[in-house]
């Protein structure tokens, strides 16, 4: 499997979770509050395997093909500069659903379009990559680039989707499951 595979195999995790987040924004709209504790688990999912795994070799690979040309090149800056403001938005969803989950009074109105707002980033950024960048890439990369890249970028197991599951999210992964069906 390629890196580029690899990664893509990242974004189509990362979309089934973001699909049960829209389900919780729905829930929220019709006036039902979902499951802020398992929502506030998604988050941290999301934050820690990208900040952790995900973007890291993401931003490698980019640093890779820097200087290829100047439209990669913009894309590569685009593409950085989103990474930092993803995780300053988990941050500050974290925080807020935190207190939520302490009784803190804040507006539901208010929380779901933050909610919906860190939807649309987290998709707006999969379609430049997956639509975008990723070809463009795949494009100019030769043989020897991901030779090169197979022993720089070490591949990490999914905590919550790879073949062994961390225990923090084995927990969070029966949970989905049965708010899945709820």
């Amino acid at each position: 499997m390629t890196i580029l595979n690899e990664l893509h195999q990242d974004h189509i995790n990362l979309n089934k979770m973001l699909a049960i987040l829209r389900l919780k924004v729905e829930k929220l709209r019709a006036g039902n509050h979902p499951n802020f504790s398992l929502m506030a688990d998604v988050i941290d999912y999301i934050s820690n395997y990208a900040d952790a795994y995900h973007h890291p070799r993401e931003d490698s690979l980019y640093h890779h093909f820097h200087g290829r040309s100047s439209e990669l090149d913009a894309l590569l800056k685009n593409c950085e500069q989103a990474h930092q403001s993803m995780r300053e938005t988990c941050v500050e969803l974290s925080e807020t659903i935190d207190g939520i989950l302490h009784d803190a009074v804040i507006p539901m109105d208010e929380f779901t379009d933050k909610l919906e707002a860190f939807l649309d980033e987290q998709a707006e950024h999969l379609n430049l990559e997956e639509g975008s960048l990723f070809p463009m890439i795949q494009g100019i990369a030769t043989d020897q680039d991901w030779a090169q890249l197979i022993t720089e970028l070490p591949k990490s197991d999914d905590p919550l989707f790879g073949e062994k599951q961390a225990v923090q999210y084995s927990e969070l992964y029966k949970e989905l499951l049965v708010d899945m069906n709820e």
